[in-house]
């Protein structure tokens, strides 16, 4: 159950934004400092999916990596589909490709194009945690794009300090911080001493003050 702090904590920060009179939709976003954890490190550090309860508001955008019959019944689920001839195109004009992972938060791919990708692309994928799921022959992708829709990264690296997406401004408040108390639950059991390692937790508007939550 969603504790009343975090939903007034949420009507705080909705209405320090409204001050500021955004012409456009803004995400809440949620940002941890972590303390008394080395993230050089790699096993210490943050490297989550969660399918968010209430979902994003604004879905996740997901590039697909596919030829054949699970391009042509899995085109219109996802927002791009890239066949395998294109590969190689790709991995000569790095700039084109770095706009286009920029602009797509997942990438799924059939299962055998997982090593061609990975040698021709993984060293614009690894570095920003989207390398593909892959998709096993004869499955069904529907099912898959829907979770991917709704879930978030939270991703740390080397840093103490890092933020992810907790749904859109014009979201319920019981649903933003339904979605947020999931978040911080769900990173509290990733840490090797759990809510010790926690410094601060805030949330804020994209353009909006932070307001403390813990």
């Amino acid at each position: 159950m969603t504790s009343k702090k975090t939903i007034d904590i949420v009507k705080q920060a909705l209405e320090e934004s409204k001050k500021l009179d955004r012409k456009f939709k803004e995400n809440i976003d949620v940002v941890f400092n972590l303390k008394n954890i080395d993230l050089n490190v790699p096993k210490n550090r943050v490297d989550e999916e969660i399918i968010l309860p209430h979902g994003r508001g604004n879905e996740a955008k997901i590039a697909l990596f596919a030829s054949g019959e699970l391009a042509l019944k899995s085109k219109k689920h996802v927002d791009l589909l890239i066949k395998p001839e294109e590969i190689e195109g790709l991995s000569e004009d790095k700039k084109k490709f770095k706009k286009i992972v920029d602009k797509h938060d997942f990438f799924v791919a059939e299962a055998p194009l997982m090593p061609t990708i990975g040698k021709s692309l993984g060293t614009v994928l690894g570095p920003r945690g989207k390398m593909p799921k892959p998709v096993p022959p004869q499955a069904d992708l529907t099912g898959m794009v829907k979770n991917l829709r709704n879930t978030v990264k939270v991703r740390s690296k080397s840093s103490k300090t890092f933020h992810t997406v907790a749904g859109s401004a014009d979201m319920q408040n019981e649903h933003i911080a339904d979605n947020i108390d999931a978040i911080i639950k769900r990173v509290e059991a990733s840490l090797e001493r759990g809510k010790m390692n926690i410094g601060s937790v805030y949330i804020k508007t994209t353009m909006g003050p932070t307001v403390r939550v813990i």
